[in-house]
């Protein structure tokens, strides 16, 4: 790869602006050098606005261009899998949106696509290089045994049968598009695997879950709940944990830039503040291409990845096995 690395973009997606072409902007050695969509106009249209080069109306033109080193997959979660594998069989070094797969069986096979390839695979979740993050993970000894801990994600998502949040073909529900950041966060803080005790889902007419409610257990006996909903609003990402030491509440873990709070209960004494930081998006960007230039994976790595969607897949297999059989 040369001094300036350069990115194409798998789908004119509405994440990508925030997620990738701005974080770019703010670098002097990576640019946004391409994008694809299998619609021309729609590719056309989203590299003028963005100023983007180059545009390719067939995702694997984009693959085949020599000059591009770097792929990031804003495409629905359906379609992860197989551009990815092929991103990385194309030699590219891949940042995948979550969720990185349909299932767990398909992250494997992603995963060891790129130790074939040698290429380096990361799902984005950008939340968990934030400095907030870093800081509640370190929260962990001070607040002694954990007896229970609570996450949950709300979104107020109009009805739209072109969303593909509402579409169970291309991966939608609240489980995949919502429920995949706490159930996140529960794993990054707890640095284990839970157990899915029981799970409910309220199906919607198209049928995907709009809303989907989980209770876990992590060793030495940590009871914990997840809870996602598309149609609940107002926006309300919020983590709470209880221990021996005390209790410590989150608002907006996902998106700390945007505004954030942490409030702690120790020894009767209520503290309230903030931590300092930019946009995640900026620390994931960073932290891909520290990544990809010395070829080690970052903190979202194999077993991480692979261990989110199995978690996925248990609690779809207690709620709607018929809506993601496991394969």
């Amino acid at each position: 790869m040369g001094a300036l690395l350069r990115i194409g973009i798998l789908g004119a997606a509405r994440i990508a602006p925030r997620a990738i072409i701005e974080p770019c902007r703010r670098r002097a050695d990576v640019t946004v050098a391409a994008v694809a969509s299998r619609r021309a106009d729609s590719a056309e249209a989203f590299a003028s606005l963005h100023r983007i080069e180059k545009a390719y109306t067939s995702y694997q033109a984009m693959l085949d261009d020599r000059d591009i080193d770097l792929v990031y997959v804003a495409l629905p979660p359906s379609h992860h899998a197989e551009w990815t594998i092929r991103a990385l069989e194309a030699g590219k070094h891949v940042l995948c949106e979550k969720p990185l797969a349909l299932n767990a069986a398909e992250a494997e096979t992603m995963f060891a696509t790129a130790e074939r390839c040698g290429r380096i695979l990361v799902e984005a979740f950008h939340y968990r290089h934030h400095p907030l993050f870093e800081h509640i993970v370190s929260l962990r000894q001070k607040l002694g045994k954990v007896s229970s801990i609570r996450a949950e994600f709300h979104v107020d998502i109009p009805w739209d049968r072109e969303d593909i949040r509402y579409d169970p073909a291309l991966g939608g529900g609240a489980m995949m598009d919502l429920g995949v950041y706490p159930l996140h966060w529960l794993r990054s803080f707890m640095g284990s695997e839970p157990e899915i005790i029981a799970a409910t889902a309220r199906v919607g007419a198209s049928g995907v879950d709009t809303r989907m409610e989980a209770t876990l257990r992590f060793e030495q006996d940590v009871d914990a709940t997840m809870i996602a909903d598309i149609q609940d609003p107002p926006f309300r990402p919020w983590l709470r944990i209880e221990a021996a030491q005390g209790c410590i509440e989150v608002d907006n873990p996902s998106s700390p830039h945007r505004g954030h709070s942490i409030r702690s209960w120790r020894d009767g004494i209520l503290s309230q503040y903030t931590v300092g930081g930019g946009t995640t998006y900026d620390y994931q960007l960073a932290a891909f291409l520290r990544s990809a230039s010395v070829g080690i994976p970052s903190m979202e790595n194999r077993d991480d990845a692979i261990g989110n969607m199995a978690a996925v897949d248990r609690i779809y297999a207690l709620t709607m096995p018929q809506r993601r059989p496991l394969r």
